[in-house]
């Protein structure tokens, strides 16, 4: 991706001065606005965006208090917190520029400037602000996003299609819609074709469209400014924002109630958005990845999902096969789970039986990857052993209860008695999916908790489609 062009809002009463700056700042590769006030100045800001903000003390000639300017400076602060300001004035003092400094300004400059110190001033304030962007990034996709081991492994025949178009399309920008059977891996594959992308270095933002209350699904996506309701105390970056370069991945995309797939196809369709609480459009540029284990297109044929919006996300299909058409791969994935799992537990020395193996192979998995990866999990829990045979996996064995008391019932049974409440939480939710086939309503029915809670426990723990 080409890197960024600077943009550098200017504010000056005197014209020859602005345009002395624009040719300066147009020859070192700055973009620049210039506006001549205050009242200007604001109204720009709060149209579009700028990484820096210089701007003169001094707008009424017969005065040199400064007043103005650091007035102006309070008001920037006010509308883009983050956003970096160089004051500038012809009748500096010592005193102003730490007036000027303890109200929010990243620097001082005094006119007449020179050209080399404006410049390393404006980019020392520029790569300042940047590292503060990144950094703000990291800590909120960090908040959002779990980290998982969920590895790759695609030898089967039936597997190769599906490689094949992921070489295809990664490399593109096309949108991709990921349809398959809940448990078979869709989120992996998501985060395969961001890997194999140019956007490979930017971020990679996974949300769970099932787990966003409708009342909050705006604040979510696209951000809030501070004050834009009442719990809003400071500005927050939405999904989308954080994803601006890279890659957004919307799971359970069905999810996402009517009244704001419109909100949805908007941001598609234009690349734009505002927060919420403000009149601002920011534009982002993603590449957007979804998921869903419904038939979108019967949806659409009962009017619960947009027609417009369907053509968005499905510039390629990819098909996801269920673990059963492709059991050639199911002994790498158990060996592949058994090395996680005895490593999570620090069960160090535990193998499978040919018998096991076999039992393996000759099970259906309603609950594809996710039920095999549940299984091997609770088997390394119940090892007596290092040999792990047929019997370690009760494939057959009916639903157990796993409602809210279920967490101290397993505890105080001893069976997962060195695990942390996490862990045994994590491991209940893991076993209430893989017994109900990977069905979200009855997982979330048999652990007593709502639709919403059990997809915030999927994403606490990494626990993906």
């Amino acid at each position: 991706m080409a890197a960024v062009t600077p943009h550098l809002l200017i504010a000056d009463d005197q014209r020859d001065v602005r345009e002395a700056l624009r040719l300066l700042l147009k020859g070192e590769g700055w973009a620049c606005t210039c506006v001549e006030g205050p009242a200007q100045a604001l109204d720009a800001l709060r149209r579009q965006r700028f990484d820096v903000a210089l701007i003169d003390l001094n707008y009424t000639r017969d005065t040199t208090s400064g007043g103005e300017g650091l007035d102006l400076l309070r008001d920037l602060k006010k509308v883009e917190e983050g956003m970096p300001v160089v004051v500038m004035t012809a009748w500096g003092t010592i005193n102003l520029a730490v007036e000027a400094m303890r109200h929010g300004a990243g620097d001082f400059i005094e006119k007449p400037w020179d050209n080399q110190r404006l410049m390393s001033v404006l980019g020392n304030q520029l790569a300042l602000a940047r590292a503060h962007r990144r950094e703000q990034r990291l800590s909120a996709e960090n908040a959002l996003l779990r980290g998982g081991d969920d590895g790759f492994i695609a030898e089967s025949r039936s597997m190769r299609g599906v490689l094949d178009t992921i070489a295809r399309v990664a490399p593109s920008d096309a949108n991709v819609l990921i349809l398959g059977e809940n448990g078979t891996g869709k989120g992996v594959i998501a985060q395969r074709i961001h890997e194999a992308s140019r956007r490979a270095a930017a971020s990679f933002v996974k949300v769970n469209m099932g787990g966003i209350p409708e009342t909050v699904f705006e604040a979510e996506m696209f951000g809030h400014v501070r004050g834009a309701f009442t719990d809003a105390k400071t500005d927050r970056i939405g999904r989308f924002e954080l994803a601006d370069g890279g890659s957004l991945f919307l799971d359970e995309i069905a999810n996402i109630p009517l009244a704001q797939q419109a909100k949805l196809l908007r941001v598609l369709e234009d690349g734009e958005l505002e927060r919420v609480g403000s009149s601002r459009t920011l534009k982002v540029d993603v590449r957007l990845i979804s998921a869903t284990n419904a038939d979108l297109a019967a949806e659409v044929a009962r009017g619960a999902f947009r027609k417009d919006l369907l053509f968005r996300l499905n510039t390629v299909e990819l098909h996801l096969p269920p673990l059963r058409e492709r059991a050639e791969d199911i002994p790498l994935l158990a060996a592949s789970f058994l090395e996680r799992f005895a490593r999570r537990y620090q069960r160090d020395g535990l193998r499978f039986a040919p018998s096991a193996i076999a039992a393996l192979g000759a099970h259906a998995w309603p609950g594809n990857v996710r039920e095999l990866s549940h299984a091997i999990e609770r088997a390394v829990l119940m090892a007596s052993g290092t040999v792990l045979d047929a019997g370690a996996f009760p494939l057959a064995a009916g639903a157990v209860a796993v409602g809210q008391g279920a967490l101290g019932a397993a505890t105080a049974a001893g069976a997962n008695a060195n695990l942390t409440v996490e862990q045994a939480e994590e491991h209940l939710v893991r076993q209430a999916l893989a017994r109900s086939g990977g069905n979200i309503q009855r997982a979330a029915q048999a652990l007593g908790l709502s639709r919403p809670a059990l997809y915030r426990r999927m994403e606490k723990y990494g626990i993906g489609g």
